[in-house]
C-alpha cells in the first residue's frame, strides 16, 4: 500500500500515436507522413532519420508503419481491452495526413475525420476521455516536399487549419488536446520534429530555431483557436523531458547540466510563461541566429499561454563537462554518460524512477502549472510461454517504482493531471522502428519482420494496472 492518495478525478490511462499503431497507411483517402517512408531497423533506420535524403529518395523492402498493428481496423477490440483495464482516458494522435493528405489542401479528407468519430465514440462508450496530440511525428511528406515543413512560415496556416477542423469537428468529443509532441526533438533529428531538411542550410541551426519560432508561433495561435471554439479545452505543450545530473560537483559540470536542460525548457518557457527566455539571446548571438518574426508573434505567444505542461520520462540524463569523460549509453535521441547508480534496459535506457520525482517538481517549481505524464514505460522484449502466458514483472517493476514516485511527487506539492504510460499495447517503435522491443500491457502477435496473426493477448502487466487503476494507486504490489 502506498502512503499518498491520488485524487478522485485523476485520469489513468495509456498513450499510443497515430504513426505507430494505426496503419492503413494510405487506406480511406490518407497521404503519406515522413514516418511511412521510414524502413525497418535492419534496413537503416536511424541512417534515415537523420538523413531526410535518404528517406525521401531511397526504395526499402519493408516499412513498419504501413500496417503496424492494424489499429485502423482493430481500434474496437483495443479499446475494449483499455475499459477492462479500467482507463480512464486514453492518449492518442490524429493523423494529419489522414485529414489533409498533402497537409496544404483547404478541403478535409472526410473518411479520415469519420475515422476519428468512431475511435472518439468508441471511447465515450467506456467512459474514457480522449487525449489528442495534434501533431505527433507525422508532418504530412508534401509540405517536406513542397515548403520545406517548419523551416517555412506557410506551414503555420497549414497547421491552423488543420486544428480548426479537428477542434470543430471533436468540440463534444475532446476536451484535452497537445499541440506538438515532444516539441524539442526538432533540435535532435529535424526531419521527424519539423518535416525540413536542414542539409544545405547556410546555417542550419539559424534554420532549426527559425522553424522552433514558427512552431512556437503556431502552438500560441492553436490555443487561441482552441479556446475560442470551444472554452471547456484544456490545451497543453509536450516536452521530451528528464533532469539532467552533473557527473562531478565541479561547476563546470554543474553548468552543463543547467544548459542541457535549459534547452528542452526553452521551448516551455515559450508556451507556458508567454516569452523567450532571457538566455535566449546569448544563445542567439553565439549561434549567430537572426529570427525573422512578424507583427504580433510575440503578442500572441504572450497572451495564448497554455494550459498544462505535458511530458514524456523515460530517464535522467547526465553529462560532463569533461571532454575525456565520454562513456555515452546508446539507444536514445538524448546522449548521456552512464550512470554507475542506475540500472539499464535491453536498449541500454537508464532506470531512474526517483529522476521522475526530480522532474516531475522542477518543471512544476518552474511554471506552477499542472502537469500530465503522457508518457512512461519499458521497453524489453516479451517472452510468450507454451501456455501462452507473458510474464513481464520486470516492467511491473519498473511501472511500480515510478508510480511511486509520482506520488512522492503529488506529496511535494506537484499537481498532475494524469498519467498515460507509453505504448499500452504494443506498437512499432519511433526510433529503431522494432516490434520485439515492446512497451504494452496487451502484447501484439507481429515480429520486426511483419508476420504474425496480429492477435493481442493480455501480459501480466495487464492485471497489475487494472489492479493499480480500481483502488486509484494505493495497491502497487
Amino acid at each position: 500500500m502506498t502512503n499518498f492518495k491520488f485524487p478522485d478525478h485523476f485520469l489513468w490511462g495509456g498513450a499510443v500515436a497515430a504513426n505507430q499503431c494505426e496503419g492503413a497507411y494510405l487506406e480511406d483517402g490518407k497521404g503519406l507522413s515522413l514516418v511511412d517512408l521510414l524502413p525497418s531497423v535492419e534496413e537503416g533506420r536511424w541512417d534515415a532519420l537523420v538523413d531526410p535524403q535518404k528517406t525521401m529518395a531511397t526504395k526499402y523492402n519493408y516499412y513498419p508503419s504501413h500496417e503496424s498493428i492494424d489499429f485502423y481496423h482493430r481500434y474496437k477490440e483495443d479499446i475494449k481491452l483499455f475499459a477492462e483495464m479500467g482507463f480512464k482516458c486514453f492518449r492518442l494522435s490524429i493523423s494529419w495526413p489522414r485529414i489533409f493528405p498533402n497537409g496544404d489542401e483547404t478541403v478535409p479528407n472526410e473518411k479520415g475525420l469519420e475515422f476519428y468519430d468512431k475511435v472518439f465514440a468508441e471511447c465515450h462508450k467506456y467512459g474514457i476521455e480522449p487525449v489528442v496530440t495534434i501533431n505527433h511525428f507525422d508532418t504530412p511528406v508534401g509540405l517536406m516536399k513542397d515548403y520545406n515543413g517548419w523551416a517555412n512560415r506557410k506551414t503555420i496556416d497549414f497547421y491552423l487549419n488543420f486544428c480548426e477542423t479537428i477542434f470543430k469537428r471533436y468540440k463534444d468529443q475532446v476536451k484535452y488536446w497537445m499541440t506538438f509532441n515532444e516539441i524539442n526533438m526538432i533540435l535532435h533529428i529535424p526531419m521527424f520534429g519539423g518535416g525540413m531538411d536542414i542539409t544545405n542550410a547556410e546555417n542550419p541551426e539559424e534554420m532549426k530555431y527559425q522553424a522552433i519560432h514558427h512552431q512556437l508561433v503556431a502552438s500560441a495561435m492553436a490555443t487561441k483557436l482552441g479556446h475560442e471554439i470551444n472554452p471547456e479545452n484544456m490545451i497543453g505543450c509536450m516536452l521530451a523531458a528528464g533532469t539532467t545530473y552533473p557527473n562531478t560537483p565541479n561547476p563546470n559540470d554543474i553548468w552543463k547540466a543547467m544548459e542541457a536542460d535549459r534547452e528542452g525548457y526553452f521551448f516551455v518557457d515559450v508556451q507556458a510563461r508567454g516569452y523567450y527566455p532571457s538566455y535566449s539571446k546569448r544563445l542567439f548571438k553565439e549561434k549567430n541566429i537572426q529570427l525573422k518574426m512578424e507583427d504580433g508573434d510575440l503578442e500572441v505567444m504572450r497572451d495564448h499561454t497554455v494550459d498544462y505542461v505535458a511530458f514524456s520520462y523515460y530517464s535522467s540524463r547526465l553529462t560532463s563537462a569533461d571532454p575525456e569523460v565520454n562513456k555515452e549509453t546508446e539507444g536514445n535521441v538524448f546522449a548521456t554518460l552512464k550512470n554507475p547508480y542506475l540500472k539499464a534496459s535491453e536498449w541500454g535506457w537508464q532506470i531512474d524512477p526517483l529522476g521522475l520525482r526530480i522532474t516531475m517538481n522542477a518543471i512544476y517549481d518552474r511554471y506552477q502549472k499542472p502537469l500530465f505524464i503522457v508518457e512512461n514505460g519499458l521497453g524489453a522484449v516479451d517472452k510468450v510461454e507454451a501456455d501462452g502466458s507473458i510474464n513481464d514483472d520486470y516492467r511491473i517493476d519498473y511501472l511500480r517504482e515510478h508510480v511511486r514516485e509520482m506520488g512522492e511527487a503529488m506529496e511535494d506539492g506537484v499537481e498532475l493531471l494524469g498519467y498515460t504510460p507509453w505504448g499500452c499495447i504494443d506498437l512499432v517503435s519511433a526510433g529503431s522502428g522494432e516490434m520485439k522491443k515492446r512497451y504494452g500491457f496487451i502484447y501484439v502477435d507481429r515480429d520486426n519482420e511483419g508476420k504474425g496473426t496480429l492477435n493481442r493477448s493480455k501480459k501480466k502487466s495487464f492485471d497489475w494496472y487494472k489492479k493499480v487503476i480500481e483502488t486509484n494507486g494505493t495497491d502497487l504490489a
